[in-house]
């Protein structure tokens, strides 16, 4: 290999070893096109007192949502589901993809954008309760009720709009007209999370 060979290919590393170089310290630096870092929201209550039926007069389900409070550690929501239809319905958080009893995060408190990405598939991963005081029971009978707290550890992000998934119910027995077989409901009330 000639000198003139070995000088061109050292050139040639020296300018190669330069723009990596500085294009990792633009990243380090941050530019105007950098995603937003996450935050994790600080501790916070919120009494909601949302009331959200789902079905025809005199055939519901009742999802509610008393209050939200973020702690250190994690989230807990104070929850409920009336059942005000004629038949039962199975309460199985494992029984379908979706299916959860939890939080989903959102970019935006929009109905729109609940709608679009439900149609798109494109939902946010829920953030599973582990915990529910009491109990949920397996069955929900008719004219039977379930209330109570419903938690789990982990960060939620600041600034994203907070909504509650009760899921998955499943009918026990052919439901009324206008009741779906299999039921997984997020709500279409949400909270904005503060840092």
């Amino acid at each position: 290999m000639s000198r003139t060979t070995i000088i061109v290919f050292i050139a040639l590393g020296a300018t190669l070893a330069g723009f990596t170089l500085a294009t990792n310290a633009s990243k380090l630096r941050g530019s105007e096109d950098a995603p937003a870092v996450s935050v994790a929201a600080g501790p916070q209550e919120a009494d909601l007192e949302w009331r959200e039926p789902y079905g025809p007069s005199g055939e519901q389900v009742v999802f509610t949502v008393g209050s939200l409070e973020v702690t250190q550690t994690g989230w807990r929501a104070r929850v409920g589901v009336e059942n005000a239809s004629s038949i039962a319905w199975e309460l199985d958080p494992s029984a379908t993809p979706n299916g959860t009893f939890g939080l989903q995060l959102f970019t935006t408190g929009e109905p729109d954008e609940l709608e679009e990405r439900n149609k798109a598939g494109t939902l946010p991963a829920a953030r599973a309760a582990t915990l529910f005081v009491p109990e949920l029971p397996t069955i929900l009978e008719p004219k039977a009720s379930w209330s109570g707290e419903m938690s789990a550890r982990g960060a939620l992000v600041a600034n994203s709009w907070v909504r509650v998934v009760f899921g998955t119910l499943i009918a026990v027995g052919k439901p009324p007209e206008g009741l779906d077989e299999i039921l997984v409901w997020i709500t279409d009330n949400t909270y904005r999370l503060r840092p």
